[in-house]
């Protein structure tokens, strides 16, 4: 296999087996590269083992069909890991067979953690570990996790390490804003991959040519001169804030900002906490109808009407008190009058119609065009997808759009065959533009773009070059469309000066000495090692402050205890259930769920929410084939303890222990009897 010069200047010192972090623009060919290091390294290496490590399911297949099958299959036993297959249940095994494995970085840390003879692995038993997207290696991101294992080892003075080769659009300034922070942001990446940073200098020029950069448009709008649909809801919210009473203490920004949007999330703990449930609901309801206001600024007057009605419709057999029967009237009361102030077409959106401009000067008939609309959420690839396909002139102008979301299991997810097959249509030239969340930013492997629109956008710099990256057609246009004097504007700018930054913060740390580059790399591994164990030991402690009998569970949404701290227990470091069958009577029995995914030892049931106010829980899992057991998530619940009643996101922030799940006292209290 060939590279291009540039790519070769890259490569040159991982072929010599050190530890480096390769860093080219998006389309620069880093994956073929690292195809390039591993197929020299499995020549050259005895007993040679690579494990490439991905951060997203979809890229397992693609790295092995498009990049690594094609180069290596005909010599090496080649085997792609991921959630969809059940070659993870024996992974060990897996990697001890093959040459070269290419995997989710989850399952390669899950089979670090798990001592089971055809599970486990160990970072002895690899001799090559590529990562791909590796600026992710920071914080509490898996790849760190595994990367904290591998430096921990290197500093005992472990020999049997594998050789990390890092891959790279951007590694970014971590937020910073000045030279010198920004250098230590780009030494900490360096030291949580052991590795130093590449780039190409000698064939820049080559780089360049290569990888053109595309023409950047600010697509400029004016304020709507009146929103008559907009001071409508905005009065429907302040009738709201008069009915709930708001706190003295509690703050309520401007409607219609992600400011107050944090406000009322706030609120709405507030609530849980204080025992008023009619500030929670409040809190809830005003986060819909500021979500409108969101939608309202950026797309159509109606997408904002529905989003609402939406919400509404599934409100109107779940309410239950007097606060319940208040906000579904007040909504009721102006529906017809915010229906027809959505449907004024004086008042619309201005961004629309420049939209609409964007892509008529780049789509017609007679042209091979191809774009990218990124927008924010996947309520607004639905409703875009719905105004292209709706809009005649777009029509005319021979666009054939579909939407391309992350995959999950909610009605708004899409399954990983649907975005395969988009991406293949896309491809294959049957769809022409993709209106994409920022799963389209990183890694997937989509064809050249002469369009790419970022519409109502508020992201870092890193995630506007990987943008910015998929118009790689010559003569490309990067379209950013903004409301004058708008946030968008602001932060595209500020982006393009951390982006400038970035590159001066890598020049720095390449231009170290060497010794002085090693000497300061270790001494920050050793500072993070210290503070990971510190943070660790402060977590244990805070974790054991409650003992887990004092601990109450209640809906989070009418506050009915529910269940005991104690009935709690995490089966192998996953799922959080409750064991107790006494919980069953708390909950009503939804839809069958489909994860699109398969485990060892459970597969999902249906839906459980709570019988009296139909709050979501989590859903019912059937593990063994013959346990049936809720899997809660925690964010449904409010715990009451000794210290207060409380609210968290996630699992591993309990004041309190959770002992892990033994199926034989399960089966002995369950099923022994029956034996």
């Amino acid at each position: 296999m060939e590279l291009y010069g540039y790519q070769e200047e890259v490569v040159e010192r991982a072929l010599q087996g050190e530890n480096i972090i390769i860093w080219l623009p998006t389309g620069g060919g880093k994956t073929r590269a690292a195809v390039y290091v591993a197929k020299r390294h499995l020549e050259t290496t005895p007993k040679a083992k690579v494990l490439v490590l991905v951060n997203k399911v979809h890229l397992v297949d693609q790295h092995y069909n498009n990049e690594f099958k094609p180069h290596l299959d005909s010599k090496y036993t080649l085997v792609p890991v991921s959630g969809e297959n059940q070659e993870k249940d024996f992974f060990g095994k897996v990697v001890e067979r093959s040459d070269v494995v290419i995997c989710t970085a989850q399952i390669l840390y899950n089979a670090m953690m798990n001592m089971e003879d055809t599970k486990h692995v160990e970072l002895s038993d690899i001799t090559l570990l590529i990562i791909d997207e590796c600026h992710h290696t920071n914080k509490e991101c898996v790849y760190n996790q595994i990367m904290a294992c591998y430096v921990e080892k290197k500093l005992k003075g472990e020999r049997r390490l594998p050789q990390i080769l890092g891959l790279t659009a951007s590694p970014g300034t971590g937020g910073e804003t000045i030279l010198y922070k920004a250098v230590d942001h780009v030494l900490q990446i360096c030291a949580n991959l052991d590795s130093a940073i590449v780039s190409a200098k000698i064939c820049m020029p080559e780089l360049k040519e290569k990888v053109p950069r595309p023409v950047k448009k600010f697509n400029i709008v004016d304020k709507r001169p009146e929103d008559p649909f907009g001071d409508h809801l905005k009065r429907m919210m302040h009738q709201i804030h008069e009915f709930m009473i708001v706190p003295q203490d509690c703050l309520l920004r401007q409607c219609g900002t992600q400011e107050y949007e944090m406000d009322v999330v706030l609120l709405e703990r507030r609530g849980v906490e204080d025992n008023n449930k009619m500030l929670r609901r409040c809190a809830l309801h005003l986060r819909q109808y500021n979500d409108a206001l969101l939608i309202n600024d950026t797309l159509r007057m109606i997408d904002a009407y529905r989003s609402l009605e939406e919400y509404y419709s599934s409100k109107v057999d779940t309410a239950f008190d007097g606060t319940d029967i208040f906000l579904l009237g007040l909504f009721q009361e102006n529906q017809v009058e915010l229906r027809k102030l959505a449907s004024n077409p004086v008042y619309e959106n201005p961004r629309m119609s420049e939209l609409e401009s964007v892509l008529l000067d780049q789509f017609d008939p007679s042209l091979q065009s191809k774009g990218i609309i990124f927008c924010k959420t996947r309520k607004s690839t639905l409703y875009l997808i719905d105004w292209v396909l709706n809009n005649p002139a777009l029509q005319q102008a021979g666009i054939k759009a579909a939407i391309l979301t992350g995959a999950g299991n909610s009605i708004s997810h899409m399954t990983l065959n649907k975005q395969e097959d988009t991406i293949r249509n896309f491809r294959e030239d049957k769809l022409n533009l993709l209106i994409s969340t920022s799963v389209a930013e990183e890694g997937l492997d989509i064809p050249q773009c002469n369009l790419v629109v970022r519409y109502g956008l508020l992201t870092n710099e890193i995630a506007q070059q990987q943008a910015s990256g998929r118009a790689r057609a010559r003569d490309s246009q990067y379209s950013v469309i903004a409301e004058e004097g708008g946030r968008e504007i602001c932060r595209e700018k500020t982006n393009e000066y951390l982006e400038e930054l970035t590159g001066q913060a890598i020049a720095k740390v390449q231009e170290m000495n060497f010794e002085d580059f090693r000497r300061k790399i270790t001494e920050l591994q050793k500072e993070t090692v210290d503070l990971r164990k510190r943070q660790e030991s402060l977590k244990m402690e805070k974790r054991s402050r409650i003992a887990t009998s004092n601990v109450q569970l209640l809906c989070r949404n009418c506050f009915k205890p529910v269940a005991s701290g104690s009935d709690i227990k995490r089966i192998d470091n996953g799922p959080y259930v409750n064991v107790n069958p006494e919980f069953k009577k708390h909950y009503e029995v939804g839809q069958q769920v489909d994860i699109g995914k398969t485990f060892e030892d459970w597969e999902p049931g249906c839906t459980i929410s709570c019988n009296s106010c139909s709050q979501h829980w989590g859903y019912e899992m059937k593990y063994k084939k013959i346990g049936l057991l809720p899997n809660v998530a925690i964010k449904n619940f409010a715990l009451e303890t000794p210290e207060g009643r409380t609210t968290k996101k996630k699992w591993k922030d309990v004041p309190f222990p959770v002992e892990e799940f033994s199926f034989k006292e399960y089966y002995q209290d369950n099923f022994s009897d029956s034996d």
